[in-house]
């Protein structure tokens, strides 16, 4: 036989299990001490969902390397395959795209015949995501318009302080005459209809008006 050949051979069904079980753990290990690393005081925020990105990026590069091994002719069709890739919208969470390319890695481990590098691969790939998904913040973000009439400065502090027994964070974002406007992050299972009704109540015979605007999470006050 060629020795040539031998770049082309899949390995042995221990050797692959063996393989996927240490490297992948390991890759998600230094991936998360990478993207958790001590943040020097003045740099900005992280965000969480970039944070999650890295750790799964490692992971899915060390599965990419399982698929390749040795073969030169592998790489070159994973090269040729992630070129097929278009992105014909926007994406709004960074984990969508690398998921693509998760399920892009399961594929070609499948279709070179590495079987239990694409199962294994794929539960670990599912557990991690569980795993990371589970600490991002269960909030939403809006932005808050709140009418109250011409009472409605005078009535700033009794707002704030319905927000806080509500646990919503808040930051002014606009003040005017009869106005006032707030970002907000609550909890993701608060009633808004309830807040509303307790802030229309303040405004003289309760006709105030609230607003909701629901934005990205991105713009949640820090």
């Amino acid at each position: 036989m060629n020795p040539g050949d031998l770049a082309g051979l899949a390995p042995s069904l221990t050797d692959e299990v063996t393989a996927a079980l240490i490297r992948l753990p390991l890759a998600a290990v230094l991936g998360a001490a990478l993207a958790l690393r001590p943040r020097r005081k003045g740099t900005p925020e992280r965000q969480p969902a970039v944070i999650q990105t890295q750790v799964i990026l490692a992971i899915v590069g060390a599965l990419i390397m399982l698929v390749v091994g040795a073969s030169l002719a592998r790489a070159f069709g994973i090269v040729g395959a992630a070129n097929l890739i278009r992105y014909r919208s926007k994406i709004d969470d960074p984990k969508d795209a690398v998921v693509m390319l998760c399920a892009l890695s399961v594929g070609l481990a499948a279709g070179v015949g590495l079987y239990a590098l694409a199962v294994i691969g794929t539960a670990f790939l599912v557990l991690g995501l569980w795993i990371i998904e589970g600490f991002e913040p269960q909030t939403r973000v809006f932005e808050l318009e709140i009418k109250l009439g011409g009472k409605t400065q005078e009535l700033r502090p009794r707002v704030e302080q319905i927000l806080s027994s509500y646990k919503v964070r808040y930051e002014l974002r606009g003040s005017a005459e009869g106005q006032v406007t707030y970002m907000v992050t609550t909890p993701k299972n608060l009633q808004t209809d309830r807040l509303s009704t307790a802030l229309s109540a303040l405004a003289p015979e309760g006709k105030g008006g609230v607003m909701w605007d629901e934005k990205a999470r991105e713009k949640a006050p820090q």
